[in-house]
């Protein structure tokens, strides 16, 4: 087994693991969004729901990308993983507007949150987010795809120490309008994450230049290289 296919498996193992673990965790999350009444659980519900979606697409996309080169795709099918991580991005962003969409209509009219619950769901829910970014730390520089699928998780675990905090500021002080307005909170660092991971695939799949890369400046090392004459039409881009 080559050093590309070890790394393949160690990441579909990691991914799979981190599916489980957020699969078992959704539904017992769901209904407890339902029976609190807690914005905040059923977004951070909702964003456990595309978590599921976005690790299934990884898996799908690792599976798919370790596949050998054919006569009409000579460069493999590793880009696939890059347009995975670029839906994840995509996926992110529609979860903070719906998060967006639902705290603007409960800060008008704040129902009441069963917060005791609701603080049990939440810490539940940041123990099994918690596992599985653990799972997928150490992969996540190997792969964009896999990075997209760990900022998945790790955006719900902020969810959930968001539902955590708001719960805590209902029992306390009573504030129902906690639970939409730490919601807020928590969609403006999804879209941070999201961005990010657009910014990125995008990034490559445009083929931009590594951004550890000084283009000028290799221009001028491989000009002093002996016998070079001329740099000309130079390119580097992000595989």
């Amino acid at each position: 087994m080559h050093r590309g296919e070890h790394r393949g498996q160690n990441v579909h193992s990691s991914l799979k693991a981190a599916l489980f673990i957020t699969s078992a965790f959704l539904v017992a999350e769901f209904l407890g969004a339902i029976y609190t009444n807690s914005l905040a659980l059923l977004a951070d519900a909702g964003h456990m729901l595309t978590d599921v979606a976005a690790l299934s697409l990884s898996l799908f996309a690792v599976r798919f990308a370790s596949r050998r080169a054919t006569p009409r795709k000579t460069y493999g099918f590793y880009r696939v993983e890059i347009l995975a991580a670029l839906l994840n991005g995509v996926f992110l962003v529609l979860v903070a507007l719906y998060i967006f969409y639902e705290a603007y209509h409960r800060v008008l009219n704040p129902p009441a949150v069963k917060a005791n619950w609701m603080l049990v769901v939440a810490i539940v829910g940041l123990l099994a987010n918690m596992t599985s970014a653990y799972i997928l730390f150490g992969k996540h520089h190997e792969s964009l795809n896999v990075r997209g699928a760990f900022f998945h998780v790790l955006s719900d675990a902020i969810g959930s120490v968001g539902a955590i905090l708001a719960s805590i500021a209902i029992l306390v002080s009573g504030y129902q309008i906690a639970d939409p307005s730490i919601s807020v909170l928590v969609a403006v660092l999804i879209l941070w994450s999201s961005w990010i991971l657009i910014r990125d695939a995008v990034d490559i799949l445009l083929e931009g230049t590594p951004s550890h890369i000084n283009i000028v400046s290799l221009r001028e090392q491989l000009g002093r290289v002996a016998g070079v004459e001329s740099v000309h039409d130079l390119h580097v881009w992000t595989l």
